[in-house]
């Protein structure tokens, strides 16, 4: 049976309430992180701290910055540990616009699309980070002395790591928009020379102004983007011609 269409007001008003209950899960995240605030900033700057020259330290060059850097960390683990919470209500959000049968696929896309953003954040901090810091601290000379701010280092490593997380999602929503019949194989094949620019414009937006960390994104991308045709033509309806 089709449902009754909902006037934008009570769009509006659920929207609000899917915002409030994912804030309420990354607010219960910080509070179970900030426990271990110390342990995670650690964990996070050990990419950088190992390609460091030796007696090199983290600096921070006001009162509360170390202070507020302990907050910033727990923020970004309590938003990792809500990710399926979030993914659960934007699913939520969209599922009256839904058939009956499509649905059910509530369980698989919050279950992926979390391991797929755990395994952008995982090829950010294990690939990534320890390449990237090794180029820009190979500039140091005898004159020249890297001093890296926890400021700017935890904003750099956060922001790195949202877009990696973010962007390896394309796959899997890839897959269920083809499962909707939304969007197919032949069109991603068709639309792939607008696809690179797109990345191209995403990579330059999502990490720092330096060429190496936009490629360091582009290709991987790019790489997803391939991916993703080929879930869109393995998802393909049966009565499709090839």
């Amino acid at each position: 049976m089709e449902e009754e269409k909902l006037p934008i007001t009570e769009h509006l008003e659920e929207f609000r309430w899917r915002l409030i209950k994912c804030l309420a899960a990354v607010g219960v995240g910080f509070l179970a992180s900030y426990a271990f605030s110390k342990q995670i900033f650690n964990f996070l700057v050990a990419p950088l701290v190992k390609v460091m020259p030796e007696n090199s330290h983290l600096i921070y060059t006001s009162l509360p910055e170390a202070f507020l850097t302990y907050l910033k960390v727990s923020f970004f683990a309590g938003l990792v540990l809500a990710t399926p919470v979030i993914l659960y209500q934007i699913w939520k959000f969209i599922m009256p616009g839904l058939y009956e049968m499509e649905r059910k696929y509530v369980a698989p896309f919050v279950i992926v699309a979390t391991m797929f953003f755990g395994i952008g954040v995982a090829f950010a901090f294990y690939v990534v980070f320890p390449f990237g810091f090794k180029f820009f601290l190979g500039f140091s000379t005898d004159n020249i002395y890297a001093l890296p701010a926890l400021k700017e280092y935890l904003s750099l490593s956060i922001r790195l790591l949202l877009a990696f997380g973010i962007t390896f999602e394309l796959p899997v929503f890839i897959f269920f928009l083809a499962k909707l019949g939304i969007v197919n194989h032949k069109m991603l094949r068709k639309q792939r020379k607008y696809a690179i620019i797109i990345v191209v414009v995403v990579a330059a937006v999502l990490t720092p102004p330096d060429v190496i960390s936009q490629v360091l994104l582009a290709v991987p991308l790019l790489g997803l983007y391939e991916i993703s045709i080929w879930v869109a033509y393995m998802v393909r309806k049966p009565t499709s011609k090839e």
